[in-house]
């Protein structure tokens, strides 16, 4: 039976996809063509992707904190033998922001296609599939005391909260950006509404450089927002007036799937980016009582006596 998530908000249980759906595209960095399809997840399998174009020794990755290996510009998971997978933030954005805990994604190259550069693409097909219950309890990450990582003036931060919250703020010299703050609860349909829909972004003249490093080289028009001497090129212009700020909210969603359990707590980001957030993790898990794994109804529990109410969970 298909559930109706979007609707509902938080659930007790896991769920996963109804059907199948499959994705074609270039990766944003690598500029190489992939094929890509996503299918429903056993339960408490999490995210797991597989390359089939690699044909000896263990294909899978499993898309978790301690697989990250690489920061630069994107979210690269790698397994012990090597293999990776990049780009992997705006699929898991849509996933976790859908309420889909368990999916086996499949692809034949080293990255996710990059689609309009945003997670709506994603969000479209996960809602023509749905959503199917399933019979375990989903699990979810409790934070219970502050944690807060920092490089120079960028930061990121988990405080307790009874729901998923993100705030980003952002300051950029381009007066096309400048400084941008936006909060959102992720629960419901509400990372659709507010976040899926904002796509990545760039500057023209770091496009060339970034180019000769091995990254951008699938970037266009078509997948990503790019500014110039305080304009942006793209016909049409901006999704949202505040697209830029956006999009880092859309990106720690995905990253912070990253914790496997849904994180039930409020982050907040200042200039912060992949590599901060996946260090933000990693100081969650190391930290003795930072944080708590409870069923969602426990979480719920946790709450209630921590307050005196449970009205954040209707």
């Amino acid at each position: 039976m298909s559930s109706t998530y979007f609707d509902t908000g938080l659930s007790f249980y896991q769920h996963t996809l109804a059907d199948s759906f499959h994705c074609l595209g270039r990766g944003l960095h690598s500029g190489m063509k992939v094929s890509m399809t996503v299918q429903p997840g056993d339960e408490n399998s999490g995210y797991i992707f597989r390359r089939r174009d690699v044909l000896h020794g263990n294909a899978e990755v499993v898309a978790r904190w301690f697989s990250v290996g690489e920061t630069t510009l994107s979210t690269t998971i790698i397994n012990k033998l090597g293999v990776r997978v990049s780009t992997i933030e705006h699929l898991l954005a849509a996933l976790r922001g859908c309420g889909v805990d368990n999916a086996y994604i499949t692809l034949d190259g080293p990255e996710v296609p990059i689609l309009d550069g945003s997670s709506l693409p994603f969000v479209r097909q996960i809602r023509q599939v749905g959503l199917t219950k399933q019979t375990v309890e989903r699990r979810a990450l409790v934070v219970q005391k502050p944690v807060q990582v920092a490089d120079g003036n960028a930061s990121v931060s988990l405080k307790p909260s009874a729901l998923p919250r993100v705030r980003v703020d952002i300051d950029f010299d381009d007066r096309a950006i400048g400084s941008q703050s936006k909060q959102v609860v992720v629960a419901g349909r509400l990372f659709e509404q507010k976040l899926a829909g904002a796509r990545t972004f760039g500057f023209q003249d770091d496009v060339q450089a970034l180019q000769k490093l091995g990254y951008a080289r699938g970037g266009s028009l078509q997948n990503s927002v790019l500014v110039d001497e305080g304009k942006v090129l793209n016909e049409g212009g901006l999704r949202f007036d505040d697209e830029f700020v956006r999009h880092k909210c859309l990106d720690a969603v995905g990253d912070m799937a990253l914790a496997g359990p849904h994180l039930l707590a409020s982050y907040h980001g200042q200039r912060s980016g992949h590599r901060l957030n996946n260090l933000v993790l990693r100081s969650l898990m190391a930290e003795h009582g930072a944080a708590e794994n409870l069923s969602m109804r426990e979480a719920m529990q946790w709450w209630q006596d921590r307050t005196g109410s449970h009205q954040a969970f209707h």
